[in-house]
Order: C-alpha cells, then sequence, then structure tokens
C-alpha cells in the first residue's frame, strides 16, 4: 500500500477505532484524553495527504477529477460497488478543518463537559460525526458517498438531545426530520443517476457521463435539494437555529464549522459534477434562493435578540454567499463559494466557542441580559469584536473573500438577473455588517447587565489553546487566501470545463 493510500484509510480508521476506545475506557477523563489525542492524529493525517502530485501526468485528456491520492478496491463485488476514496484541492482543505475542528472540540471536553451526560459518551461521538464528515469530503462513489452522508446523522442527533439546552429534544427532532426528508431525496437521486449511467463511480460520472438531459434534470433536482436542506438553504433552513441554540458549545461549532459544509461540497462534487446540464437549467432559480437566504438571514438577525440564534442565521446569510458563487458556474463563483466555507467554518466556529463562553458565564443567552462585557470582560469582548469583523468581512481577514468574489462572480456572469442578484447580494453584505455592528454595541457596550456584572475578567488556558489557531487561520487565511485557492485552482478550472 503506498503511502497515500494508508494516509486515505487512517484519515477514516482513526477516529473510528478512537471511538470504540473511547467508549472502552471506563475513566472519563483518561477516555476524553484518549479521544483528543486520536483526534490529534487525524489532523496530522490530513495534514500529511497535501504530500503527492498535484497535476494530471496521465495519458490521455486530464479528467475533471484529479486525485492526489486515491484508493479504489472492491467493497460490494455482487453490487458492483467499490470503496472508493481520493483527495484533491477542492477537498482538502475541508478534511483539514474537519479534523481541527474535531481536535478543538474534543480538547475542549478535557476544560468543560457540558451538563447532560459523560465526557465520553460525547467525546466517542464527536469521533463518530467525524468519520462521516470526512468519508463524505474523501468518497468518490455515490453509494459510498450517501453511507457517509447518513453516518453524521444518529450521532448529531444524539448530542443534541443528549447535552444541549432545554428544548434540546425539540431541536434534535426537528434537526432529523429535515435531514431525514434530505436523505430519502439524496438516495432518490443516487439511484437515478447510478440505474442511468452504470456506474457509482464520481470521477467516470463528472460531466454527465452521457447522462440524457430529462435525467441530468432530475438528478439535479433531487441532488440539490437534498443538498439545500443540509447547507442549509432557504426556505428549507428552519431547523438550523433551533438545532445551534439548543447543542452544547462543541455540537454548534462542529455543526457550524463542517457538517453544513457537507451540503455545499455534495453540491459543488455531486450535483453539479455528475449533472451539469441540469446546473445549467437550474442556476438562475438558485441564485435566487441563494440571494433570498442573504436577505433573509440578514433581516432576521437585525431583529434578533438571542445570541446563538443571531449566529446561526447569520450561518443562512454567509452559506447564501457560498451557494451564490456556486450558481454562477464559473471558476470566479466556484472558487468564491470554496474559501467562503473555509471562512465560514473557522469564523462561525470561533463565535460559537465564544458565544458558549459567555452563555457559561452569564447563564443569559439574550442580548437584553448581556450588555457591557467590555467592561468586566475585556479579552473576552475582544475576541468577540475580532470574530464579529471577520464574519462580516472586513479586508484582511477570511470572511471577506468568499463575500467579495461571489458578488464578482455574478457581475461576470452579465445579464439582467444577475447584475440585480449581485447587487441585492451587495447589499445583503452591508446589512451583514449592521448586524453585526449592533451585535457588538449591545452585548460590548454600555452599562453592566447584573449578568455581566459577576463575570471574572480572565480565561482559562483551555479556552485560548481552542481558540487561537481559528483565530490564527482567520487572520492567515484572510492575508493569504492562497492557502485555499491555489491548491482548488486546477480542479476548480478542470470542473467548470466539464460545465461548457
Amino acid at each position: 500500500m503506498r503511502l497515500g493510500e494508508f494516509l486515505l484509510v487512517a484519515v477514516l480508521a482513526l477516529p473510528a477505532l478512537g471511538a470504540v476506545a473511547v467508549a472502552a475506557t471506563p475513566r472519563d477523563r483518561a477516555a476524553r484524553v484518549v479521544g483528543t489525542v486520536v483526534a490529534g492524529l487525524t489532523l496530522v493525517g490530513a495534514a500529511l495527504l497535501v504530500l503527492g502530485d498535484h497535476g494530471w501526468f496521465g495519458y490521455g485528456p486530464a479528467p475533471a477529477v484529479q486525485p492526489w491520492h486515491r484508493l479504489d478496491v472492491p467493497w460490494v463485488p455482487g453490487l458492483d460497488l467499490r470503496f472508493h476514496l481520493g483527495v484533491d484541492g477542492i477537498s482538502w482543505p475541508l478534511v483539514v478543518l474537519t479534523a481541527l475542528l474535531t481536535l478543538l472540540c474534543c480538547g475542549y471536553t478535557l476544560w468543560r463537559v457540558p451538563a447532560g451526560g459523560s465526557g465520553r459518551a460525547l467525546v466517542a461521538l464527536l469521533l463518530v460525526v467525524e468519520v462521516g464528515i470526512l468519508g463524505t469530503f474523501l468518497a468518490l462513489d455515490l453509494v459510498l458517498f450517501f453511507v457517509f452522508f447518513e453516518v453524521v446523522l444518529l450521532p448529531m442527533y444524539a448530542i443534541i438531545a443528549g447535552w444541549g439546552g432545554e428544548d434540546r429534544r425539540r431541536a434534535a427532532r426537528k434537526f432529523a426530520l429535515y435531514t431525514l426528508f434530505g436523505s430519502v431525496l439524496l438516495l432518490v437521486g443516487v439511484y437515478v443517476v447510478v440505474a442511468a449511467a452504470g456506474t457509482a463511480d464520481v470521477v467516470a460520472l463528472t460531466g454527465g457521463a452521457g447522462l440524457s438531459r430529462g435525467t441530468q434534470l432530475a438528478a439535479f433536482t433531487l441532488l440539490a435539494l437534498a443538498f439545500a436542506v443540509k447547507s442549509p438553504l432557504w426556505p428549507l433552513h428552519s431547523w438550523l437555529p433551533d438545532a445551534h441554540s439548543q447543542a452544547p458549545t462543541v455540537g454548534s461549532v462542529i455543526l457550524a464549522g463542517v457538517l453544513l459544509k457537507m451540503g455545499t461540497y455534495g453540491l459543488v462534487r455531486i450535483a453539479v459534477g455528475v449533472a451539469p446540464e441540469g446546473a445549467r437549467w437550474a442556476a438562475p432559480v438558485l441564485g435566487v434562493l441563494a440571494v433570498a437566504a442573504i436577505l433573509v438571514g440578514s433581516l432576521v438577525c437585525l431583529m434578533q435578540s438571542d445570541l446563538k440564534r443571531l449566529i446561526a442565521y447569520s450561518s443562512v446569510g454567509h452559506m447564501g454567499f457560498v451557494l451564490l458563487g456556486v450558481a454562477t458556474l464559473t471558476a470566479t463563483g466556484i472558487q468564491a463559494a470554496l474559501i467562503g466555507n473555509i471562512a465560514h467554518g473557522v469564523i462561525t466556529g470561533l463565535l460559537f466557542f465564544l458565544a458558549g463562553a459567555v452563555k457559561d458565564r452569564t447563564h443569559a443567552g439574550s442580548l437584553t441580559e448581556l450588555s457591557g462585557l467590555r467592561e468586566t470582560a475585556p479579552r473576552l469582548a475582544g475576541l468577540l469584536g475580532f470574530a464579529a469583523v471577520a464574519s462580516l468581512g472586513l479586508p484582511g481577514l477570511a470572511g471577506f473573500w468568499g463575500e467579495a468574489f461571489a458578488v464578482v462572480a455574478a457581475v461576470q456572469r452579465g445579464g439582467g438577473l444577475w447584475t440585480t442578484l449581485a447587487v441585492l447580494a451587495a447589499i445583503g453584505g452591508a446589512l451583514t455588517a449592521a448586524y453585526f455592528l449592533r451585535l457588538l454595541r449591545l452585548l460590548t457596550h454600555g452599562r453592566p447587565s447584573p449578568a455581566v456584572a459577576r463575570l471574572t475578567p480572565g480565561l482559562a488556558g483551555a479556552e485560548l489553546t481552542a481558540w487561537a489557531p481559528l483565530v490564527l487561520l482567520a487572520l492567515a487565511v484572510g492575508l493569504a487566501p492562497t492557502l485555499v485557492l491555489g491548491l482548488a485552482a486546477e480542479p476548480v478550472d478542470a470542473l467548470v470545463g466539464v460545465l461548457r
């Protein structure tokens, strides 16, 4: 087995075996330490996947999907299903982000375990979620992709229902029902493609693989709706605020940081790649819905008084920019979507860590009860200010590139519809700045409220350890976007080539 194949297997096997080891370790703290070590090793393996050839050196025309490393072995020979994994510049940043956030969340549990259950069970579930998300980003077989896509559902449901807030069970049920609805659509879409093409190989299917126009239209509709639920795209977003507001801090970080990216990644890799004619046909509708998500998310945030729900609704708007970039079907737009994905995962993960810290200290979640934070906890207020301005798209920070170039891509697409969508998206960007500045005014300024007045100014070392990598990444990606875009340029160009 070559090094690349070994790493692909190791990145999935480590958290899977780690979850078993954590569950089997009798002492709770020791189990959490084991889980954190396993998550750290997984991050190392994920980072090493970047080593390899980043170009096409085969004979004949280059395929639209060009993995750096690839593992393709029989899985269910009787059904011609294969255990087919691969990684390229589109998937690798998401793989590393998933491994990093899982490590930070597991490490965070060493300091604080949310009420509701044992830390050992929580860490084991986090590792199972990691297996599902990583497998989704690495799968190059449609059926395998579906299996990994579904692995995430039950453990995330258990995390919300077991360690969440007072209304956690209703939020968990809503999350499960919406996700199951999307799963049914995804399964039918996968069946339509595999039955028509006679193969589930994503590499072979990318570009349409001779599928008829009618098949591609039907497949794209089913797949896009399934991924829209996970993203989530308005108006299929209503599960997200409830899940975020009730989930424990580590659950919210994973949910916002990488679980939503399963939808946008699937839209790019599977829906657009496998059914390009369907993508071209549906692009205007997808663009309209994306801009609607931007505006609706921003307007709701302007009226929102609950801290975690505000951050959750901000995710609806930010993912709207990602989907607008995808809808343009241009290299600029898809690159904007990819860096927007990474930026959102980093910044919103940090925001939910900080929101959890505020709520754990004050036992309050309403902005009306949380004024004057800079007077009693200036370091925490400063970090919140940094995360907020990063999320609103300040140039020089990670959030700027995805939003700005999604608008640029819509302008470049040309025509009355896309120009109008670009203008409306830009207005949505201004509203994003408005609601984050409102958040900072209400939360950090003014006389300290009774809940905030009780705060101690210090921050725990475990908190700083969990937050520091996200702060540094927000700066690094903002100042050097080529960290993401450079690796993705070639596979994005190859993908756009099959869309023409």
